[in-house]
């Protein structure tokens, strides 16, 4: 079975496992245009990204996926209408327990799973791990997630990238809403640090930090529309020695 088809039997079953209480549940599609690097090629390209991102709850914690469709414009092999996906589901262990830690800064102590897959490079891998989660003044969620990565992925002989090695994974993420006078804007977006290995051909692989933090204006009352920017920071962008730094700009339809 190839990575692609996969994700299309992990998303089939999807409803069925994130299925939301009433009310728990929220829906996204982002547009996102910048200029985003090849690190293969050492050459950066105007890229569309469309995104469709789905956060729920459940009576013992939450879920969240998203897909993203990448394109550059340019037939080279890297970002031609290319898809990526994770998928994370957060097992709360105040809510198994049915209450707790009602006051300090820790909010809640969970338990998080994960798969993320691509398509040309015939990605696979799952995250295991623990999540914190921060009761902080202003922030609707600050979570810090520990995870150890495996790479299931079909390697070169499936025609993909190369197989890695485990590796460590920590991604902090959160959402700010604010107002400036009579208009609301909002910080969101994660950051994370995924640690060095080797790949099977036995070459280092460094490590990476990626950030991609997203200001939002909310240009429709709160109706769901808004427009803004995602900054996006890339050391050693896809485990090469290339890094990113860019601005791109931001369409969001919330349901």
């Amino acid at each position: 079975m190839t990575v692609s088809s996969r994700l299309r039997a992990l998303l089939a079953v999807l409803p069925f496992a994130v299925a939301p209480d009433a009310g728990q549940a929220q829906t996204e599609v982002h547009f996102q245009y910048g200029s985003l690097a090849n690190p293969f090629a050492e050459t950066s390209t105007g890229t569309a990204v469309v995104t469709f991102q789905h956060a729920s709850f459940w009576k013992s914690g939450d879920h969240f996926f998203f897909i993203d469709v990448i394109d550059d414009g340019v037939d080279d092999g890297f970002n031609d209408i290319d898809f990526y996906g994770e998928l994370y589901s957060n097992i709360s262990l105040t809510k198994l327990r049915g209450g707790g830690l009602e006051t300090g800064p820790v909010a809640d102590l969970g338990v998080i799973f994960g798969f993320a897959a691509g398509g040309d490079a015939n990605f696979l891998q799952t995250l295991t791990g623990a999540r914190i989660s921060w009761r902080i003044p202003g922030f609707v969620f600050l979570n810090t997630d520990f995870m150890g990565a495996a790479d299931y992925s079909g390697g070169l002989d499936s025609g993909g990238a190369p197989k890695a090695g485990g590796r460590f994974v920590f991604d902090i993420n959160g959402l700010l809403p604010f107002n400036l006078g009579s208009q609301s804007f909002s910080i969101t977006g994660h950051a994370e640090y995924i640690g060095p290995t080797t790949d099977e051909l036995g070459n280092e692989v460094p490590f990476w930090i990626l950030a991609q933090p997203q200001f939002r204006w909310d240009i429709g009352e709160q109706n769901g529309h808004f427009v803004g920017i995602e900054y996006q920071y890339w050391r050693n962008k896809l485990g090469t020695e290339v890094d990113e730094n860019t601005v791109q700009l931001l369409l969001v339809w919330q349901f």
